[in-house]
């Protein structure tokens, strides 16, 4: 059985979509004698789907030894600020609901099955999307979320 859950969560892990984000800064919060410190590391990604929307993500990193190895599990915290930059478009998915809840980007915080998820929803009656930053496991997710609104404006 737990080699049939290893195999699902790899196959998902491959066809996710690969939205790749870049690291602007980060901080250290706790110094470690061996291995990398504990910090917050500070990202930022393009929506896949809607053009000159900029999401930036906030999310703890775990140093020590298991954290440089790669091995270590990172925490649930995490915040996130999207914003408008430049004229956007939305697809017909997106406007008629089609793409409610989609994944616009995910990332791996622990060897296999954890990982932080941003999910994109459109608010028609505002003409507003929100993303919703949460994190998951294969067996149990955290209630600890962030939420940022981008209202679509006019761009001159």
């Amino acid at each position: 059985m737990k080699y049939k859950v290893l195999a699902a969560a790899g196959a998902l892990l491959m066809l996710s979509q690969n939205v790749f984000a870049e690291q602007i800064g980060s901080v250290d919060t706790v110094f470690k004698v061996f291995g990398p410190d504990h910090k917050i590391v500070v990202e930022a990604f393009d929506d896949p789907d809607v053009k000159n929307v900029t999401c930036y993500i906030s999310r703890a990193k775990t140093g020590g030894i298991k954290g440089g190895l790669g091995l270590a599990e990172d925490t649930a915290d995490a915040a996130i600020s999207c914003q408008q930059v430049g004229p956007v478009e939305l697809s017909e998915k997106i406007k008629t609901g089609k793409a409610q809840g989609e994944v616009v980007f995910q990332k791996r915080t622990s060897l296999v099955f954890k990982k932080l998820q941003v999910v994109r929803f459109y608010d028609a009656k505002r003409n507003t999307l929100a993303y919703l930053a949460y994190s998951d496991k294969v067996v149990e997710g955290s209630p600890k979320n962030a939420l940022s609104a981008v209202p679509i404006m006019p761009w001159n």
